[in-house]
């Protein structure tokens, strides 16, 4: 063998090496046996009384949740071993003091970016093994007095949106939430004050989330700007003017608020009650204090990812109620999707009109991601199947599903516009 044949035959076996290498590297998501989270405080800030806590894209961004603290370690290093199968969905987060007014910040003293779990390389770990991934905290935000917050903003914070939001407190929820108080954030279209639209009614849009929908919220990467939208569309006349609701989510209930149904292992599903709660208080609240459209035919619920899910339910378990649906981002859960398709089976009473949104990169742009990505576009068309089969024509349900767009608020508000000209399109008698 010549010198050149040999070096030949070396760079073909490095690369044939290397190849190999890059196929092992996998998101620590699509893992099974889960990861080991190892974090570095410089700020020495963190102890036995004032721990860390890891605020996540899995457990609603909640920044004190008991079930995500960290233990402390011999060595200073604080750590959080999640053991459990995430089905390969990605997972934002960052780390806390125990709330967003401690939440982490970058060497300047600025809020960091959401972070996201680096890759690691399959091949190196041995069966079941979990992987340790090392990350480190530079800054805490210093917390703010509550008398200071007062002072400085008042009992009630400001809303810096486009039009007019107002506030109605309501009390209640599920899973926990029963005694929770919190204010549903209203929208109002253009001119609802105008003297000439004094005995005018509007349909109703009922939104999960709601705290997302009119401003960006502390560890999100975004918010849906459904006020700006609503307001251009309905100034250049291509919607019916409609009222928004957005009922804010229960923190770190939110997740047993939003499962209609058994299917994320060890959380109760009390979806149910949520729905419920929203039919027997929360809209005829809204009914009473606002000029409302109250039929199911004037009357939508929508959400995003669980919200998604638990917009899902409302609108097929109480069709009569909600007569339409927005499903962003619709999860699989467990069983990639089996607990959903057994309880569609059941359903025997359909929304009038439905919009389904997902991504294209719902779990990442990642290329170790493509078969995932796949999954979740196969299933948004096949969730659309099941509508076009229970009589739901083209005219009577949209599936968009937007090639780049990832898992969060910032795909969502793209497509709203959308999903308000499909629900709520002006006709010639309105």
């Amino acid at each position: 063998m010549t010198i050149w044949k040999y070096v030949l035959a070396v760079l073909v076996a490095l690369s044939g090496r290397t190849a190999h290498a890059q196929s092992d590297m996998v998101r620590p998501e699509s893992l099974p046996q889960g990861f080991v989270l190892v974090v570095k405080d410089e700020t020495g800030k963190a102890d036995s009384s004032n721990p860390i806590y890891l605020a996540s894209s899995i457990n609603g961004w909640n920044p004190s949740d008991e079930k995500m603290v960290l233990s402390g370690r011999s060595d200073t290093r604080w750590q959080i071993v999640l053991d459990r199968n995430l089905n390969g969905v990605g997972m934002q987060f960052k780390f806390t003091l125990g709330g967003w007014d401690q939440e982490e910040l970058d060497g300047s003293g600025n809020a960091i970016e959401n972070r996201s779990l680096p890759l690691i390389d399959r091949s190196a770990l041995e069966p079941g093994e979990l992987p340790i991934i090392e990350l480190s905290i530079v800054q805490f935000r210093i917390p703010v007095s509550l008398a200071d917050e007062v002072r400085r903003s008042g009992n009630y914070r400001h809303l810096e949106v486009t039009g007019d939001v107002r506030r109605i407190e309501v009390r209640g929820g599920a899973g926990g939430a029963e005694q929770m108080t919190r204010d549903l954030l209203v929208w109002l279209p253009p001119n609802y004050d105008a003297p000439e639209n004094a005995d005018r009614h509007y349909p109703v849009l009922y939104m999960c989330d709601g705290q997302n929908l009119f401003e960006q919220m502390p560890g999100v990467p975004g918010e849906w700007h459904a006020d700006e939208t609503a307001t251009a569309l309905i100034e250049a006349g291509k919607i019916e003017p409609l009222i928004i609701v957005g009922i804010p989510s229960a923190g770190a209930l939110r997740v047993r608020e939003y499962l209609p149904f058994d299917a994320i292992e060890g959380i109760d599903h009390d979806g149910a009650a949520f729905v419920q709660w929203v039919v027997n208080e929360v809209k005829p609240r809204v009914d009473r204090a606002l000029r409302t459209k109250a039929d199911a035919k004037h009357t939508s619920i929508g959400g995003a990812s669980l919200g998604g899910t638990i917009a899902l339910y409302a609108s097929t378990a109480h069709a009569n109620v909600f007569g339409a649906a927005i499903i962003e981002s619709l999860p699989m859960l467990n069983n990639n999707g089996d607990e959903t398709r057994a309880y569609l089976k059941g359903i025997y009473r359909w929304p009038n009109r439905v919009f389904i949104g997902m991504g294209g990169r719902e779990v990442s742009a990642d290329e170790t991601d493509s078969d995932r990505n796949r999954m979740y576009r196969q299933w948004a068309n096949e969730v659309d199947m099941v509508f076009k089969d229970a009589g739901l024509g083209e005219d009577r349900r949209m599936l968009v599903i937007e090639p780049m767009a990832h898992h969060n608020e910032l795909a969502w508000s793209d497509r709203f516009g959308r999903a308000l000209k499909f629900l709520y399109p002006l006709h010639e008698d309105q």
